[in-house]
């Protein structure tokens, strides 16, 4: 909760001295740590509060008097209002510079490791590359207007916006006339969300509907629909009720991993990779890490619909994916089934739970990909001591989670880590993704 009403007014000068691990600048007044919003290291700037705590403060930039070489203007007009993106106005290769150097500390820090190797960076499209988002839907109507898009910075509220650079063009582009379109159904104030999928080749958006929609509704979607080229659904309840218009084709996107030469097709809904330039360097990478032969039986632990489990069965002789989400097990074996995969097997399972008694967990396995949420694998870890593979790769979308487990890995289970790096599947924002390999 802000306390704007004991804020001081007055702008304060500071030195920037670091980044926070959310790319903001980090500088201390009367010694209090302040963070402030898009403020470089070595910057000479005033800013103003925008919230105090006992501990820490929050400011935004009023006044730039020196200027980083490394700053740059946003690509977005939209930049410091759409909470969306928070690193425009850095230049793109001290963006992987800071990833790294957070990476690093998060190892030391965290894990009581050092990083031995740094891979290469694997980088991509910086605008345009966002193909699957939850995007926010408000009807305000002051302004008699729909908002579509993603919340202001540090505010509830849906910033407004009338495109995203970042978002693949199909939809990032055409966010003016999806509101407009919206602004025109009945129950233009019943529909909270939009999911985005977007397939290799297909646009699939699933329209949260609080209220169902009239004739003249699905009307008026149908058209915006053939317009644009996209397919509309419609989704009443949970990601299980989503289906297509009235008498329209239900269209399932699909993505496809060309050197693996393996397509997926999934729902809206369903997590798959934002960035699929990202995706499928880190698929590779991962796969040519674990050095994989047709004698190795493969672990891929929160295998999801088998992004990795069923590239790593083109080169392996077995591959066991476990899944804490049933429907994404029961899709993973679909496209096993359309890929003519017979390799691999699927299994539903919560590896935050003790699994040891579970048969799949009983075998030994040569090797393990992880690729866990944001909370880590910390909990399934226990279990290689049975396994015992030779080689280790480790997915992360959390830096902290991943450098705590690694230090798991290396301080108690004994392995080593050989190398780690960044992979920038969300360029123009703080966000870090990153893989570890660890050998036996």
């Amino acid at each position: 909760m802000a306390h704007n009403k004991k804020l001081p007014a007055q702008a304060v000068t500071v030195t920037v001295e670091s980044l926070s691990h959310d790319g903001r600048g980090i500088a201390h007044v009367d010694g209090k740590v302040v963070f402030i919003d898009e403020a470089l290291p070595g910057e000479t700037l005033e800013f103003v509060y925008t919230d105090s705590r006992r501990d820490y403060a929050e400011g935004k930039v009023s006044a730039l008097l020196t200027r980083s070489e490394h700053r740059v203007e946003p690509g977005c007009p939209h930049f410091g209002v759409c909470g969306g993106c928070s690193f425009q106005h850095v230049d793109d290769g001290e963006q992987i510079h800071f990833k790294e150097e957070l990476l690093k500390d998060q190892f030391r820090r965290i894990g009581k490791i050092d990083i031995p190797e740094l891979w290469p960076a694997l980088t991509g499209p910086h605008w345009g590359y966002r193909r699957k988002a939850r995007m926010g839907v408000k009807w305000v109507a002051k302004k008699s207007r729909v908002l579509v898009g993603f919340r202001e910075r540090r505010n509830p509220f849906l910033a407004e916006i009338d495109r995203c650079k970042v978002m693949h063009p199909a939809v990032g582009e055409n966010l003016l006339a999806l509101g407009e379109m919206i602004a025109d159904l009945s129950i233009r104030d019943k529909i909270p969300q939009i999911e985005v999928a977007i397939g290799d080749d297909d646009v699939v958006l699933a329209v949260r509907v609080l209220a169902p929609p009239t004739e003249a509704d699905t009307r008026r979607m149908a058209e915006f629909a053939s317009q644009h080229g996209i397919s509309l659904c419609l989704q009443p309840k949970g990601p299980d009720s989503i289906h297509p218009l009235p008498g329209a084709a239900d269209v399932v996107p699909n993505y496809t991993l060309q050197e693996q030469g393996v397509r997926f097709n999934f729902r809206p809904a369903m997590f798959t990779q934002v960035n699929y330039a990202i995706n499928q360097k880190m698929v590779s990478r991962a796969l040519d890490a674990l050095e994989l032969s047709c004698n190795d039986r493969v672990l891929d632990l929160f295998c999801g619909l088998g992004n990795f489990t069923l590239p790593l069965a083109t080169r392996a002789g077995h591959v066991v994916g476990i899944e804490g989400d049933a429907p994404l097990v029961r899709h993973a074996q679909s496209n096993a089934r359309l890929n003519n995969i017979d390799n691999v097997e699927f299994h539903v399972a919560d590896l935050t739970k003790d699994v040891k008694d579970q048969p799949w967990s009983r075998q030994r396995f040569d090797k393990i990909l992880l690729d866990p949420s944001r909370a880590g694998a910390a909990d399934i870890l226990h279990n290689f001591k049975h396994w015992q593979p030779t080689r280790i790769v480790y997915v992360s979308c959390n830096p902290s989670t991943l450098a705590r487990d690694a230090g798991i890995l290396v301080n108690e289970l004994g392995y080593t880590l050989v190398k780690a790096g960044v992979m920038d599947m969300f360029p123009q924002t703080a966000h870090v993704e990153s893989i570890a390999l660890f050998v036996k």
